[in-house]
């Protein structure tokens, strides 16, 4: 599996509808589902700080998550621009792939 993390800090008065485009069924999942290997996405909020956000998006394997990139670029980046003026800073945390022991 691949995972790719991202931290924002929301602008107050955004909260209701940067949970509504970021949640399990928002409009970044809706696009991610156009590409084939995409499992879902989570969104946290910090139990002490309602502005601040964690995104968990999951993937069967980075050349999926590549080849939706790669498709759907462009959309992608629209999506992420109408976005900008939700949130006061985003940070990607990370692009994470799971290991298997399958062998010792």
């Amino acid at each position: 599996m691949y995972v790719i993390i991202w931290e924002y800090r929301v602008r107050p008065a955004s909260v209701r509808e940067f949970e509504k485009i970021y949640g399990e069924n928002g409009a970044w999942a809706k696009l991610f589902q156009n590409g084939s290997g995409y499992l879902g996405t989570e969104l946290l909020r910090d139990s002490s700080d309602p502005y601040h956000y964690l995104t968990i998006d999951c993937w069967n394997s980075i050349t999926d998550y590549e080849a939706f990139l790669s498709k759907l670029k462009k959309e992608y980046e629209m999506l992420d621009a109408q976005c900008e003026n939700l949130i006061e800073q985003e940070t990607l945390l990370g692009k994470w792939e799971s290991i298997s022991h399958e062998t010792r």
